[in-house]
């Protein structure tokens, strides 16, 4: 069901909430409070996609807040979506004209779920300080999706974390087991292959951090893939490398030296997939929060 409110006021949406309560089963037992700022000029369709497919392991309130283009005229519009248009969660989607735009935190306050978690994500554009913002100072854990981590490192604070960082779990498996099948030699040099953009780069700072030596980043055209690494090389102070490749846009190849070369399957992960992974750990990631800093410091070529 989606319910639309037009020109409408918090006090309005809360009862509708309420009312959809009575209604349907599924907007009980929700574990957080999920708070999305994005511009009504995103793809919102993309956002509630991603939004609406992790709920079903994290039933949550979504409380997406989209700014809209300039306009003198201050008021909120919204729309309620449950059933099976929100998944196992209740999403409410508010437009904020004029000068309500400002002043987020108002808005979302009045709606949030007592005595749960609340977690604020940025789709897009995000401040560079998260846990300063308005909504960052209520949430426990603050989820940017950054195109550059410089302001980020800068400003870090515990509960922060990005999807670039979850897109690349499997990934980090991958590389943590082929050294597991390499013992007793240490990495000499790293050398990491792909576009230049976050995922590259917070993996390089997560291998500078883990190993403790020089990272060298090259960049590669990358039209025609999906994936923000192609290649991983680690040469061993044995002078033997451990390379990790892609293979094709569903599978890397992985060598290590005295074994036959494998296949392993990895594919990219979608919006939701990353959500889910992040409300999953809602405690502070102080992996990440090296791998950001480290990120600033790795060479690029």
């Amino acid at each position: 069901m989606i319910h639309f409110l037009t020109d409408t006021t918090t006090t309005d949406i809360a009862r509708e909430l309420n009312l959809a309560q009575e209604h349907y089963t599924l907007t009980t037992g929700r574990v957080l409070t999920l708070i999305i700022i994005a511009s009504a000029s995103d793809d919102v369709e993309a956002i509630l996609r991603a939004s609406r497919d992790a709920s079903h392991e994290h039933p949550a309130r979504v409380l997406i807040l989209l700014t809209a283009d300039a306009n003198d005229d201050t008021y909120l519009d919204a729309e309620l979506r449950v059933g099976g248009e929100a998944g196992a969660s209740e999403i409410v989607v508010m437009t904020l004209n004029g000068a309500m735009a400002h002043h987020p935190s108002s808005i979302v306050t009045p709606l949030l779920l007592p005595d749960t978690p609340i977690v604020a994500w940025w789709p897009n554009v995000h401040p560079d300080n998260p846990a300063a913002d308005p909504i960052g100072k209520i949430a426990q854990r603050r989820i940017t999706s950054a195109q550059d981590f410089s302001q980020l490192a800068r400003n870090y604070a515990p509960g922060d974390s990005d999807t670039a960082w979850s897109a690349i779990t499997a990934w980090r498996g991958i590389v943590a087991s082929a050294l597991d099948r390499y013992p007793h030699h240490d990495v000499h040099s790293v050398t990491i292959i792909g576009d230049q953009g976050p995922e590259h780069a917070i993996a390089a700072g997560w291998l500078a951090d883990a190993l403790g030596i020089p990272v060298t980043r090259t960049a590669v055209s990358h039209e025609d893939s999906p994936h923000a690494i192609d290649a991983l090389h680690l040469t061993m102070d044995d002078g033997e490398t451990v390379s990790i490749s892609r293979a094709d846009n569903h599978t890397v190849s992985v060598h290590v030296p005295g074994a036959a070369r494998s296949l392993v399957a990895l594919n990219v992960r979608s919006w939701a997939e990353r959500l889910s992974e992040e409300l999953r750990h809602l405690e502070p990631d102080d992996t990440y929060a090296r791998a950001l800093r480290a990120a600033n410091d790795v060479k690029g070529q």
